[in-house]
């Protein structure tokens, strides 16, 4: 266990009293959350998936049970209320009846995404204390839960590996879900509200990611209001796309605003346009999130169905989207191109989401005009949410005027105050006031809504001059033969930095030559700073966990691939 103080609330008193008064927090903890839901909507469905027992489908009194016999299940294994535990699992509705049993029991669940693997595994582990690991046995060509035994000989703390799985696919020294299921039910704890529930993952993509002490008061705030802000209904279906374990997917309004909903939750086993396209028309899915990459290649997957005119009333059924009322997009900057042609090929009104696992949350409204859906990336969720738009090379960090580019600060109460065992990073994360420093570099709009330009440590410093790498990213996205585009730095000894942008082409369509792409950016006016120096088209894009570009992988494919083109040019002529 860890000693009292490193789990304590981080808000200063005298602010935790002021957002109790204001109602955000208002004494709500998960198991409460869950017997809400039971109470009102017992008999709807909550969960639907497909994992290793096949398809589910489980109402609310459903999961209730199914949590409540893990629960008890946890604790005849020895996990005990405040003790934490990994959670490693991909899309599988056994997802949420693991989490809920943790939840119940008062045990802290740590959150991994599924494409981690060993390295970060065992950094979650090791920082956190951690019990136990929770994961599959295989996803994704990756054994899970020899991966796990790994760990679990090596990190002291760690007595056990679940494995989510059918007996026979469980690995000797993990211990099935199955036997855990043979406990009698446990009753709910009842937590301290103003306790740490989880630790949740930061969404950096340098160096491994940090954890965040989210409370029952604060989170479930950010729940609450989400789900209002969206218009969640009982009848909602959500189509959990992204990884459950993500910010995004479990709140917001995500996998825990539909909770509070009672409507019905589906999770996707693949991102992809055929699986999810299917999973929309037969569940009916009226709101799903994803990043930009993800809604680009949805949607140019529907404009290639609508472009074939040759289509049975089957192959018509399998792909109605009609349901589908609300996609959130998220995670990334949605560029204004993109967002433009989501409506038309989908059908659905796009939401746009920006925010992060630390804290603060902002959408576009349904009620907004166009122009801001198109165009911004929306307004905070709450009136105390507090921010400050600073000029990032200023050592006094004063504010820029409105309309103007800067660094985001931020507070409020849902906004952490501190990452878990993490003094000297918090020294620099975080103002003395609390501000909390989120490395985006927006503008505020006059009505307030956030217009993201890219990241503080993502400007490119070509010669003087900083080209933000989203920006750029933007207006190659704008050519129609350009599904995505990443620009990134990359060292000059004349210029400091020169710009390098890789470019995956849309399917079906000529692929464009790289001077015809430096040419079009050129084109649309921008300043000449900004067109990139060198243009590549690639298949893919190495991507992290959840579906965003990772610039760490792109910088270390490009050195390795510079590299490569150096040794060749020094060979000597044959």
């Amino acid at each position: 266990m860890t000693a009292p103080d490193e789990l304590a609330n981080p808000y200063p008193p005298e602010v935790a009293r002021r957002y109790r008064e204001a109602g955000y927090w208002t004494g709500q903890s998960f198991p409460d959350l869950l017997a809400g839901a039971v109470a009102a909507h017992g008999e709807r469905p909550a969960v639907v998936g497909t994992g290793p027992w096949g398809p589910q489908r489980w109402t609310y009194a459903e999961l209730d049970r199914r949590a409540r016999v893990l629960a008890g299940g946890f604790a005849e294994r020895g996990v005990a209320a405040g003790d934490r535990v990994v959670v490693w699992l991909p899309n599988v509705p056994e997802y949420l009846e693991v989490v809920w049993g943790l939840f119940l029991l008062g045990a802290l669940p740590v959150f991994a995404l599924p494409a981690h693997r060993e390295s970060e595994v065992r950094y979650f582990a090791e920082h956190a204390d951690a019990v136990a690991v929770v994961t599959v046995a295989r996803h994704d060509r990756h054994d899970h839960a020899a991966t796990a035994l790994r760990v679990a000989d090596d990190v002291a703390p760690v007595r056990d590996v679940v494995v989510v799985a059918r007996d026979e696919d469980v690995p000797a020294g993990g211990v099935g879900l199955t036997r855990l299921r043979e406990a009698a039910p446990r009753e709910p704890a009842a937590p301290d509200p103003s306790r740490v529930a989880f630790l949740q993952l930061s969404g950096g993509t340098t160096g491994l990611p940090k954890l965040i002490p989210r409370t029952h008061d604060d989170y479930l705030y950010s729940v609450r209001a989400s789900a209002e802000i969206c218009g969640l209904t009982p009848g909602s279906v959500f189509l959990a796309v992204l990884p459950a374990a993500h910010n995004f997917t479990m709140s917001s309004p995500g996998l825990l605003g539909v909770t509070h909903a009672g409507g019905c939750s589906v999770l996707a086993p693949s991102p992809d346009a055929d699986t999810c396209f299917g999973l929309i028309a037969a569940e009916g899915v009226t709101i799903a999130a994803v990043v930009p990459p993800l809604a680009a290649a949805w949607v140019a997957a529907r404009e290639a169905q609508r472009s074939r005119a040759e289509s049975t009333a089957a192959e018509r059924a399998d792909r109605d989207l009609s349901s589908l009322a609300t996609l959130q997009v998220g995670g990334a900057k949605c560029g204004s191109e993109l967002a433009a042609r989501i409506g038309p090929a989908l059908g659905a009104r796009l939401q746009q989401v920006f925010g992060m696992a630390e804290g603060l949350v902002n959408y576009t409204r349904a009620d907004d005009p166009d122009d801001v859906v198109l165009h911004t990336q929306g307004r905070p969720i709450s009136p105390d949410d507090e921010l400050r738009v600073v000029d990032p090379d200023d050592p006094d960090e004063r504010e820029v005027p409105r309309g103007e580019v800067g660094a985001l600060l931020t507070r409020g109460p849902y906004t952490i105050r501190g990452y878990f065992r993490a003094a000297e990073h918090n020294a620099t994360a975080f103002t003395a006031d609390g501000f909390y420093r989120t490395g985006d570099l927006v503008a505020l709009t006059g009505r307030g809504d956030v217009v993201v330009s890219g990241r503080v440590k993502e400007q490119i410093n070509r010669g003087g001059e900083k080209v933000a790498a989203e920006e750029v990213e933007n207006h190659l996205m704008a050519h129609p033969g350009v599904l995505d585009a990443a620009l990134v730095g990359v060292p000059d000894a004349f210029l400091g930095e020169r710009t390098h942008a890789w470019v995956v082409a849309r399917p079906g369509v000529e692929t464009p030559a790289p001077a015809a792409l430096r040419r079009f950016v050129r084109d649309r006016g921008v300043a000449a700073f900004k067109v990139p120096d060198r243009v590549q088209v690639v298949d893919a894009f190495p991507v992290t966990g959840v579906g965003k570009t990772s610039r760490r992988a792109l910088r270390a494919a490009l050195a390795a691939h510079l590299a490569e083109e150096s040794t060749v040019e020094e060979e000597p002529p044959r």
